[in-house]
This record gives structure tokens, sequence and C-alpha cells, in this order.
């Protein structure tokens, strides 16, 4: 089994009355890209702080290739890199100057970890150009080269792609998986862009509101077919099939256009499509569909929030 780079141990934080993270517990292994989603507030930078060192839990523990973050600080914290959402660069400064300042502050850090670093995240051509010239694409690349510098065990992201185009999200996406699969880095990653987190991350926890609610690997999301797919059904009276369903069948629907997407349960398929003709509804096509991440992780809210429908 692979080496467990972060371990979190019953890890709670509390603001006074206030709860943001409740009794967490899971970990991250090399070389695999770890998500972790959830909405606004709910306290995906509270635990990056705690990860790093930055602020300590009220209760719990944390874990970074053995090593305690609250009883052996420096040696658990020399194990990691970190990208905040909002880097911390010098503008008046050249890339290449932010590095090797940078690197100063760090132990072993030679002039080819530098190099290697630039090349990595493709910022030979403007190294040399002072940082308040780059886009905030390339500020980004920027600190990532930062927090790859002493070659981590751990990379840990918050909010990699916001402010990036399609084609900087495109390079982000190629150079966390060649880091994941070549280096055997393990990446924590927190995001609200789901499209993206289905891409790249091999498991995905849901957070919200301070707890877990559901965390699993990609593949087991995408092979749950109970919970992922949908029959589309092309019909020429999508509102009227839908009620037809919804009231006979007791099923979910959601209108999409001139399609109604249902539940996936074969063994309705066939009374359910000879029930519309038999009302006269003209059908255009039938097709299997997958739930995206953004469709599941909508799902697990609305569960958890307001209970399972049945």
């Amino acid at each position: 089994m692979s080496e467990k780079v972060l371990n979190i141990v019953g890890l709670s934080k509390s603001y006074g009355d206030r709860k943001v993270l409740r009794n967490l517990n899971f970990e991250v292994y090399a070389g695999e890209i770890f998500g972790f989603i959830g909405p606004n507030g709910a306290g995906k930078s509270t635990l990056i702080r705690i990860i790093s060192g930055l602020t300590p839990p009220t209760e719990g523990e944390v874990f970074i290739c053995g090593d305690s973050v609250q009883k052996n600080f420096e040696r658990a914290v020399s194990h990691i890199g970190v990208v905040m959402e909002n880097c911390q660069l010098y503008s008046y400064m050249t890339g290449r100057q932010n590095l090797n300042y940078f690197a100063s502050l760090v132990k072993g850090i030679t002039k080819d970890n530098i190099e290697n670093v630039i090349r990595t995240v493709g910022l030979e051509n403007r190294i040399d150009d002072r940082v308040r010239t780059y886009s905030y694409g390339m500020r980004q690349r920027l600190g990532l080269a930062q927090a790859l510098l002493n070659n981590p065990k751990l990379l840990i992201l918050d909010e990699p792609t916001n402010g990036l185009d399609v084609n900087g999200v495109i390079e982000l996406r190629r150079t966390l998986k060649i880091l994941s699969a070549k280096n055997n880095m393990g990446i924590f990653i927190s995001s609200h862009v789901l499209s993206e987190m289905e891409q790249l991350c091999d498991t995905v926890a849901v957070f919200d509101r301070g707890s877990i609610l559901e965390m699993r690997t990609m593949d087991d999301f995408r092979n749950d077919s109970g919970a992922q797919k949908r029959f589309r059904i092309r019909v020429d009276y999508p509102n009227y099939a839908g009620k037809i369903i919804s009231l006979k069948y007791g099923l979910d629907v959601e209108l999409a256009g001139n399609s109604v997407l249902i539940p996936y349960i074969p063994e309705k398929y066939d009374d359910i499509i000879s029930d519309l003709i038999r009302r006269n509804l003209t059908i255009y096509g039938t097709t299997v569909v997958s739930k995206s991440l953004e469709d599941i992780y909508l799902e697990i809210l609305k569960e958890r929030r307001y209970g399972k429908i049945s």
C-alpha cells in the first residue's frame, strides 16, 4: 500500500460556540489526488490552515508523513507545499528573485531545484520579468513553483483554478497529474469547481457544515449505476410525460428541454415507454446518461439537509 502522507484524526475546530469542523477523519496517500468539495463557508479553508500548522485545532491531530503537526511542527510541515487562493508574492521582484528568496528560507534547496520547478510550471520564458507584469494565471504558476521548491510529499491547493483561463486550467491539470504519477506526490485540493475535480481527482470528500457527508473514489461514483445513471426520454410533450411518470410510477422527474430525465431503473423502463405511447405521446429517442459530480454533490447535500426522499 502507498505511504500515508496525510492522516486526519478526530479533528474538530470551534470558535466560541460555533463549530467549524466536526470530528474529521480521513487519509491521503502518496500518488493520490484527493478532492475536498463543499460550499463557501463550510470550513475548507480552516481545515487547510490547520493542516499547514497556521491554526490550532480544538480537538484531534494532524499527521504528515507520520509526524504530528501539533507535536513536531517543523518536521511535519517540512513535508508539505501549500498554494493558497491568493498567493503572497513580491510584485516588485522578478519571478526568479521571488523563488530565490523563498529558497533562502529553507535548507538544502539548490539552483537545480529552482530551475526544475520553473520548468515544471512552464514559466521559463517569463521567470526574469517582474511579477507585477504577470497575469493572475502566471502568479498562480509562480505560487505553485514556490510550493514545489522543497519537493514536498504532500501538496495542498486552495481553489487552484480560480481566475485561470481555459488554457491555464488545462495546463494546471496536466501538471498536477504528472506530479502525482511521476513524483508519487499526494495532492490535497479544496475547490468548488466540480467539473475540474471530476476530471482530476482519485478520491472526493463531500463536505458541508464542518462534516464529511460522503467520501468515495471517483471510480466508485462512476460505477455506482444506481446513483449515477438516468434515462433521458425525448418526447413531444415533456411536461405531460413527466407528470404521468411522477404520478403513476412515483419517480423523481427532471425536465430538460424536450426531454425528461428519470432514475435508472431498467425493470420499469418498458412499462413507462409503453404507457407514454398509449397516451399518444411521440417518443423521439431514449438514452442512458451518467450523472456528473455536480449532480451527485447536489443530491448528497439535499439528502443531508432535507432527508432522503423515498
